[in-house]
């Protein structure tokens, strides 16, 4: 009788852990869904802005003069 207790005591205790591993999951998955992946593209517009030179020192250096 003892053992016929532990047993469903353990598969109760396994059923609840399953239990909050889903809904931690889901949980999980609905911070992903809500989080905008395409923040991050901005970023290539701040790189052009690194690249900014005025038109004649650009070509000063293309030409292999520097004067």
């Amino acid at each position: 009788m003892d053992a016929l207790v532990t047993v469903a005591v353990i598969i109760a205790m396994i059923a609840l852990g399953v239990l909050l591993l889903h809904r931690l999951n889901a949980q999980h998955d609905q911070r992903i869904a809500a989080f905008r992946y395409s923040a991050a593209l901005p970023v290539r517009g701040g790189r052009r802005r690194k690249r900014r030179r005025p038109a004649d020192s650009a070509a000063g250096h293309h030409d292999g003069n520097r004067e």
